[in-house]
This record gives C-alpha cells, sequence and structure tokens, in this order.
C-alpha cells in the first residue's frame, strides 16, 4: 500500500543529515512540502533546492525563538503544519561518563532533548490549527539497550521515548505521537561517536555481531519507518516506539 501525503505539510529537523536528509527526501517523493530545518543554513538549502516543494530554514534546535520562529515559517510558506520530525540529535564521543566534562552533557541535554520538548511545544499547537497531525521523534535503541561508553547519550534517548509516551496520552486524539528507536547507522554519527569518518571495521564488526540481520541501519530503514508512523495507515498507533534495530533488542 502506497504511503501518500500529498499536499502535506511536513517539518524535519536536522534535515541535512543522514537521517534527516533520508527523511525528506522520503516525504517528498510521497507528495509532501517539506520544510529543510537544520543548523547546517548550506546543507539545508542545497537539500530544498533538489525537492520538488521545499524551504530550507536555519535553525538552532537548542533555541525557543528559533523552533518557534521554525513553526512561524513554516505557516506562512505552507499554511500550515501535518507532521513535526524531532529528527536533530548528536551523539558524544565514545567514553566512561566520570571522564565526561560538564559542558558536553549540557550539550547532549540542549540538542536531544531539549529540542525535541521545543519542537513539540510548538508543533502541538500549529498541528491542532490543521485540525490535527502527527510528531515522530527520533530516539535511540541505545535507549533500551545501552552500550557503554555512551551513557549520557543513552539516558538523552530514553527521555525522547519518555516523553513520546508521556505526551501522546496528553495530545491524544487529535495528535499522535510516535518515536523510531535505530540501531547503529554509518551516517555522520559514527564521525561525532569515533572521531572517524568511517566506522572501524573491528568495531562494525563488534557492533553487527550482536544484530540478527546482519548488518547497521541504513538511512532509509529509518526514513521508511517514519512515513509509516506519520501515515493514516497508522492512525491507530500513538505512543508507539518502533525499534528500527534488526533484532539488536531482542538478543
Amino acid at each position: 500500500m502506497e504511503l501518500s501525503f500529498k499536499n502535506k505539510v511536513v517539518v524535519v529537523t536536522g534535515a541535512a543529515g543522514g537521517f534527516g536528509s533520508a527523511t525528506a527526501r522520503a516525504f517528498a517523493a510521497a507528495g509532501a512540502h517539506v520544510v529543510v530545518s537544520d543548523i547546517d543554513t548550506a546543507g539545508a538549502e542545497r537539500l530544498a533546492a533538489d525537492l520538488p516543494s521545499a524551504i530550507a530554514v536555519t535553525t538552532d534546535v537548542t533555541d525557543a525563538d528559533a523552533m518557534r520562529e521554525l513553526v512561524d515559517a513554516s505557516e506562512s510558506a505552507f499554511g500550515g503544519i501535518d507532521v513535526m520530525v524531532n529528527n536533530a540529535g548528536v551523539p558524544h564521543r565514545a567514553g566512561n561518563l566520570v571522564d565526561l566534562d560538564v559542558e558536553t552533557v549540557d550539550r547532549q541535554l540542549a540538542v536531544n532533548v531539549r529540542s525535541v520538548f521545543l519542537g513539540c511545544k510548538y508543533a502541538v499547537p500549529a498541528l491542532r490549527r490543521r485540525g490535527g497531525g502527527v510528531v515522530v521523534n527520533v530516539a535511540s535503541i541505545a535507549a533500551k539497550r545501552p552500550r557503554p561508553g555512551l551513557t549520557v547519550y543513552n539516558a538523552t534517548k530514553g527521555a525522547v521515548i519518555t516523553m513520546t509516551r508521556g505526551l501522546a496520552v496528553e495530545v491524544a486524539p487529535d495528535v499522535r505521537v510516535n518515536a523510531v528507536n535505530p540501531v547503529i547507522s554509518e551516517t555522520g554519527f559514527v564521525k561525532s561517536l569515533t572521531g572517524a569518518d568511517d566506522l572501524p571495521e573491528d568495531l562494525r564488526r563488534n557492533w553487527v555481531a550482536g544484530i540478527p540481520m546482519g548488518r547497521t541501519a541504513t538511512a532509509d530503514d529509518v526514513a521508511h519507518s517514519v512515513l509509516y508512523l506519520a501515515s493514516d495507515q497508522a492512525g491507530f498507533l500513538t505512543g508507539v516506539c518502533l525499534d528500527i534495530d534488526g533484532g539488536r533488542s531482542i538478543q
């Protein structure tokens, strides 16, 4: 069954990155008007120019005024919002919690948790002005099956899951709120995590060994799942935090 978002307006934060760009492209291919939001102005503008109906909005997702202005710009350009995808997020360099500096932890909380709060805070009223809509948050399987060395990152994604489920109860039935929990993917995440452009082969083997499907996630794996949760076909799903993990969470 084809998923259609014809004439729907979709906002994607962190849209210049791996998951975000794949998600923006997938929504555009399904007929949506897409608001490409990222702190990387050039990256957002390149992607928006490549989509049939899109605008780019430079956004610091940790800033309340910027997130409010993102919603305002989306409504001004396309008349409203139907789907809000809170995708922006960052890992910290792998290491023990006791060795992390406070500034790193503050950034984790700001980008991975505060941004989702702000996205929901300003998007929900806009969704309701359209008669209802969907929020999809990007969490991580690390929230459910945490690996050592990423404790603070894991905790921020756990907060996203809890926020998703709690908000789903608050705003039902006119607004649905779901999340996706991806396993490791070889996107810009790897650079932030390891400092290397590519996932080191020994680390890849170690991580893939715990994934029954025998590979890491692709950006399209995540994008397709986001589309489904935002679609009318998933109209009875809210508070769902879908594991996009190749079976890692059942190992």
